[in-house]
């Protein structure tokens, strides 16, 4: 067979002028690839082609930041159904017929296509010069998203068909066996390590081209997926979901990580900056940072590409395709969500939850006449409000807009590369003074009081154990949305633990309303360090007023103000992070409007917990019809026995590999199989 009928090929015909704004240009694919790859400026304009391959919703568009982040502490896709499912991805619950994973699957294919036949063409051009900055430049940048797209791959998929020639150098039928995937990141870590040196600092490279701290980033990123934790098949047993286990030599793969993260410290090329928020403001209304935060965003095109924003954010909904009232930013989703007591993780100084965990959303008012109506969001999940459309400036949308915003997705972070490198040095070192500034360096951007942070950090610095949940935590407040999450845990084989306390957290609060207790109430309270569940508010209080209006409450009692859009109502809620938060009577009234109230974490039904706190990790753990906390294992359903949960060695592990999709076994003639029980 051929492979184009595996593997989607070719070269994009879309080019770029700065990646953000396509250039109405004739497309580099009606020349011949001799003529486009004899001439810099056309060179550069078929790497915009890669660039271009990324950015489609079935790659980084879209799915990256909603179809395939899995379900955790932080991250959170609700489910109310009770049986298996061809597309749940997050609640580990899927099969090979699932249409979205083989999207995924041939857009991933395709870019790798698109930049293996870059770097090949350049590789053989009359042009390629090492000696040459800017083709080496070029040449970097296309092998960087080669391997962004191939570690992706690897992390979701395990063991997968690898190939660093296109196509065309294949020969005729002709199927890419699979690889294992210790070869595939010692692959990408050896071709990232030769071209690095011989790339452009971002210090002169734009955020949205990979340079040469982005190339130095990502090494640190594969190593530490290579050196971790990930799930392996055990090919005997066909109906096994697999083992974790770790290579042997992982400490190898840490000490890369050391050195190349400490290659961009050292390069002083980037810094964490003084405000978190403003990251995230600045991508939502196109600004790009330079030397800052941001080490390489996806570069996607204004309302053409990218749905970062429209996912992200609190809900705004159209009639008619359109907003009105003071709403003129358009319709959002809002449907990518966090955990509903990942809120309740933060320290309540860190200035990151108020910001993050949004609890409104804007939909119709009950005379249906305006649809910028500002409602509580009393449900499940919260809102990511790290972007949102809504926060930018008025006139960047039109009320009609949809879908793809164009903002773009911060692929590497200097904050990533700061965390990691206190997880490298702790896992070769200890908590040394060097591992301990870089935890300190993001830890101190979310607290004004810096002697509270440093003193977090030097108790943290008391054990090797200890920093590392530190530098953990560190990464589950810094990261929500970002797909980093759930890979974190399965790096450090802590995956399981934490989905099945997340679960417990929902049942137990379902169970509690309902006027049962799961048993598993004190295990919880131990593992979170606080009883918080026992004061989870029955109702919040709140006002839906301007931002603009005259506040006379405590500013430190309310949450939600102020926030960046200015123009739309904004909820101010009283106190929402305890139980009986109910304002003082003297304050029934502001600005001529009482407060309202809306039920919080009300989640029964009929004496029983509501079916989105029973199967909202099904493929994993789950609530019976009878009754029975039950895992899964195998296929099999074990109960949870006892009221304390098992240690990690003691948990079946978490089927966070995805099956090869059917399309692509079919057609290699039975040259893939899947195994992890699919």
């Amino acid at each position: 067979m051929k492979l184009k009928n595996i593997l989607v090929i070719g070269l994009t015909s879309l080019t770029l002028a700065s990646c953000n704004d396509f250039l109405d240009v004739e497309s580099p694919s009606s020349y011949s690839e001799e003529f486009v790859f004899s001439q810099k400026t056309e060179i550069n304009r078929a790497l915009n082609g890669v660039y271009a391959s990324i950015l489609v919703n079935d790659l980084y568009g879209k799915a990256f930041q909603r179809s395939f982040i899995l379900n955790s502490d932080v991250e959170m896709m609700i489910s109310s159904t009770n049986v298996a499912t061809h597309n749940s991805y997050a609640r580990f619950d899927c099969d090979d017929q699932g249409s979205e994973i083989n999207k995924y699957w041939q857009a991933a294919y395709k870019a790798i296509e698109d930049a293996n036949r870059f770097i090949y063409n350049l590789e053989n051009s009359p042009l390629y010069n090492e000696e040459d900055a800017e083709i080496m430049q070029m040449m970097g940048e296309a092998k960087c998203i080669r391997a962004m797209v191939y570690h992706d791959m690897v992390v979701m998929f395990g063991d997968i068909p690898f190939t660093f020639r296109p196509a065309s150098q294949l020969g005729g039928d002709y199927v890419i066996p699979i690889m294992d995937r210790k070869e595939i990141q010692d692959n990408l870590i050896n071709d990232l390590k030769a071209i690095a040196p011989k790339m452009s600092s971002s210090a002169s490279v734009t955020v949205e081209r990979t340079s040469q701290e982005f190339a130095y980033a990502l090494i640190a990123r594969i190593v530490l997926t290579a050196g971790g934790y990930s799930l392996h098949p055990d090919k005997n047993n066909p109906k096994s979901y697999g083992v974790m286990s770790r290579p042997e030599n992982y400490q190898d793969y840490y000490r890369i990580a050391k050195e190349y993260t400490n290659l961009v410290i050292s390069s002083g090329s980037h810094s964490i900056g003084t405000s978190y928020k403003d990251v995230f403001l600045k991508e939502s209304n196109f600004e790009l940072i330079s030397k800052g935060d941001p080490i390489f965003e996806i570069p996607f095109a204004k309302e053409s590409t990218g749905e970062t924003g429209n996912i992200q954010g609190p809900t705004s909904t159209a009639n008619e395709g359109q907003t009105l009232g003071n709403n003129v930013w358009g319709a959002a989703d809002g449907n990518g969500r966090l955990n509903a007591f990942y809120r309740y993780s933060f320290d309540e100084k860190d200035k990151r939850r108020d910001f993050v965990n949004g609890l409104w959303y804007y939909g119709n008012s009950t005379n249906n006449v305006s649809q910028d109506s500002c409602l509580i969001r009393s449900d499940y999940t919260v809102h990511n409000n790290k972007w949102s459309k809504l926060w930018a400036n008025a006139g960047q949308f039109l009320n009609t807009s949809s879908g793809s915003t164009g903002i773009n997705f911060p692929y590497m972070r200097y904050a990533d590369v700061l965390l990691m490198n206190a997880e490298a040095i702790n896992e070769l070192e200890g908590p040394t003074k060097e591992a301990q500034e870089s935890l300190r360096q993001v830890r101190s951007r979310a607290f004004d009081d810096q002697g509270a942070v440093n003193t977090y950090v030097t108790n943290a610095a008391s054990s090797k154990e200890k920093f590392l949940q530190a530098v953990l935590d560190e990464r589950k407040w810094e990261f929500a949305g970002e797909n980093i999450r759930w890979r974190d845990l399965v790096r450090n084989n802590l995956y399981s633990q934490e989905v099945v306390y997340s679960f417990l957290r929902y049942l137990s609060v379902a169970m509690s309303n309902a006027g049962t207790y799961t048993g598993f109430e004190d295990d919880i309270a131990e593992h979170d360090g606080s009883n918080y569940l026992d004061e989870l508010p029955e109702y919040m209080y709140y006002h839906v007023l301007p931002q603009s209006a005259e506040w006379r409450v405590d500013p430190s009692q309310v949450y939600g103000y102020p926030y960046p859009n200015t123009t739309l109502d904004i909820l101010y809620i009283y106190n929402p992070y305890k139980s009986a938060s109910q304002p003082a009577t003297a304050l029934t009234a502001i600005d001529g409007k009482t407060w309202e109230s809306a039920e919080f974490y009300q989640w029964s039904s009929d004496s029983e917990p509501t079916n989105q706190c029973k199967y909202s990790f099904y493929g994993y753990i789950r609530h019976t019809e009878q009754g029975t906390i039950v895992l899964v294992k195998d296929g099999t359903e074990v109960p949870l026995e006892g009221n304390s949960v098992p240690s990690v060695s003691a948990l079946p592990p978490v089927r966070y590999i995805l099956p090869y999709p059917n399309a692509a076994i079919q057609r290699s003639a039975g040259a893939y199989k899947n195994y992890y029980g699919y």
